[in-house]
């Protein structure tokens, strides 16, 4: 690595974690010095097995990744990780790099491809990026499940409602199209609000959506 002209700290702390994954022992050693500096937590790995055999942190986290390693290269350990559902992104480094290799790893996911030797600022702002998607992922993520939870305390009349209000269906006419009284429709659409924590049926809606909940409009004419 060469020295950056200026190093600006990212705007993670130590809640975030730099996963290092090189067969150089001291390439790691230089990257660990270089992100402890900042305030982020690292950790070390010098092969695939060794990562793959680990603990993943339970916080936002990205992988700086050496391409070319014994045994399993760099871009197949990012398609193990994929397959395994591990999704943190990718930060490719080498030293023989060429077109396709980097094609190939940025359309599987990873967000940049630094040849060695590379600025310490180029990797520092790599990863502050990278880090700053796997928490809005995470965040995401979170949120969806907070939505499912939600929607898992709905009885399965809530969620036959739900899934015809969400479609466009006034009360009457989802009334006529399950075999009850509107009353009986609207009491259902009041505790689907309740329970899924909203207002308006926009926003119930986004939460539809989230869920990947979709009704057929088929019925839109029937009263």
């Amino acid at each position: 690595m060469t020295q950056p002209n200026q190093v600006q700290p990212p705007t993670q702390s130590s809640s975030s974690v730099v996963i290092i994954v090189d067969d150089d022992a001291s390439i790691r050693a230089s990257l660990d010095s270089l992100f402890r500096s900042v305030g982020l937590e690292t950790r070390l790995f010098g092969s695939p097995a060794e990562l793959l055999g680990g603990v993943m942190p339970d916080k936002p986290a990205c992988i700086v990744l050496d391409v070319r390693l014994p045994g399993v290269s760099g871009l197949d350990l990012q398609g193990q990780l994929t397959r395994q559902g591990i999704r943190y992104p990718i930060i490719f480094m080498t030293g023989h790099g060429d077109i396709p290799m980097s094609v190939r790893a940025m359309k599987a996911g990873a967000v940049d491809f630094l040849s060695k030797p590379f600025r310490d600022q180029d990797m520092l702002d790599a990863v502050t990026a990278a880090l700053e998607r796997d928490a809005q992922r995470r965040a995401e993520a979170a949120t969806k499940e907070d939505i499912r939870i939600q929607y898992e305390s709905l009885t399965a009349r809530e969620r036959e409602v739900m899934g015809h209000v969400t479609a466009g269906l006034m009360n009457k006419q989802v009334a006529g199209l399950i075999g009850l009284s509107e009353i009986t429709v609207k009491i259902h659409r009041g505790n689907v609000m309740r329970k899924m924590e909203v207002r308006s049926l926009a926003d119930l809606v986004r939460k539809a959506e989230a869920l990947g909940i979709s009704q057929n409009r088929k019925t839109t004419d029937q009263t």
